[in-house]
């Protein structure tokens, strides 16, 4: 599993971003779930893969929100004056 670059993940529109976080987020679930019935014997990297995207993916989300947040202050700003 190779890893993603954050530029391929910031091309993603909304709704695929959103899509990509649950469906990681389920991964781990599975992993977790496969190391506590021992149905898992190798590929604990996976892991650390699956945490660290979840990570980017997340960043990017909460960097979208931060800029529209700011876009929508510089408005109201702007129509005050």
């Amino acid at each position: 599993m190779a890893l993603s670059k954050a530029k391929e993940l910031r091309e993603l529109s909304d709704e695929e971003l959103s899509s990509a976080i649950a469906s990681t987020k389920r991964e781990l679930f599975d992993l977790r779930f496969q190391q506590a019935t021992r149905q898992m014997e190798t590929g604990f990297h996976q892991f650390k893969h699956a945490r660290r995207k979840l990570a980017q993916l997340m960043t990017i989300e909460r960097e979208r929100q931060l800029a529209a947040l700011a876009a929508s202050a510089d408005a109201t700003v702007s129509s005050e004056q």
